[in-house]
């Protein structure tokens, strides 16, 4: 199943994917957030749809696309989880997941702007597979994590590399700002997407590859991640994993390529979708 949300910021609406179309389920009665998945929401809508589908109207197909997923409680990030990438910034391989987070408030629709922050000079592209979580995980051994899994969406973890290693302190200060975490075009539910490790992702800046590689290249597999950020606090459904991005960001190249007004930043992952943002100036 594929879960879409669409309509203006603050009147998103959730929709569904089927062989009609682009269908909006309000008359379902429940938007895409920790209540919904925790009760198994996508098997419920399903069943719904069984009954329902043909009375729901379709969703014009140049409708604001939303993030997916309503504002978890938290977005978790694994950095340096990419053999390449790793590689490419010149740091060892990490014996343990490297995390960090990223600000709900930085959620925004796949197909929204990007907006530079203030004083910004090294905003950066990040193509990466987020793990949305299908019920509460606590202490979940690795066996068990996957039973954990609502489905995946693409996220495209921008960072201003200044703010985040030049101003001190963690990660997060490069990572949190507004339009800095856009996700989508919809969630596919885990039973689409039987073997990860073969999905392919990749990032164009004005039409010219940047990044191009294969989940099979992570460090920490899904299970591994979803099992490990369990140990160190509770995941809720709804709640997002991030899983890293592979080789070609802009601080890896040679010289650096940092992302300027006016610039179109295209990323996708195969079997769920594509982002487009379009880089403006700070507001």
């Amino acid at each position: 199943m594929k879960l879409f949300r669409h309509g203006p910021v603050t009147e998103e609406k959730p929709g569904v994917i089927t062989a009609r179309g682009l269908l909006d389920v309000s008359t379902f009665g429940e938007d895409y957030g920790e209540a919904f998945f925790e009760t198994d929401g996508p098997t419920r809508l399903r069943r719904w749809l069984a009954d329902h589908e043909r009375a729901c109207p379709r969703v014009d197909a140049h409708a604001r696309m939303a993030c997916p997923i309503t504002r978890p409680s938290k977005i978790v990030c694994i950095g340096l989880n990419y053999h390449e990438h790793a590689r490419e910034t010149g740091a060892p391989a990490p014996s343990e997941p490297v995390l960090f987070m990223k600000a709900t408030t930085a959620l925004s629709g796949p197909h929204d702007a990007l907006e530079l922050p203030r004083a910004s000079s090294k905003t950066d592209w990040e193509v990466e597979l987020a793990v949305v979580i299908g019920k509460r995980a606590k202490y979940v051994s690795r066996e068990d994590a996957l039973q954990h899994v609502a489905g995946y969406t693409v996220h495209n973890d921008f960072s201003e590399r200044e703010f985040q290693l030049e101003r001190g302190g963690q990660w997060d200060k490069g990572k949190g700002c507004d339009t800095f975490a856009p996700m989508g075009p919809c969630l596919v539910t885990a039973d689409e997407i039987p073997h990860v490790p073969g999905l392919a992702l990749w990032c164009t800046v004005n039409g010219q590859p940047m990044q191009r590689s294969r989940a099979a290249d992570m460090i920490f597999d899904v299970a591994q991640l979803v099992s490990y950020v369990s140990q160190f606090m509770t995941l809720l459904a709804g709640d997002v994993i991030s899983t890293g991005t592979p080789q070609g960001v802009g601080m890896g190249r040679k010289p650096p390529l940092y992302l300027k007004a006016g610039d179109i930043v295209e990323c996708g992952i195969e079997a769920i979708g594509q982002l487009r943002q379009r880089v403006v100036a700070a507001s």
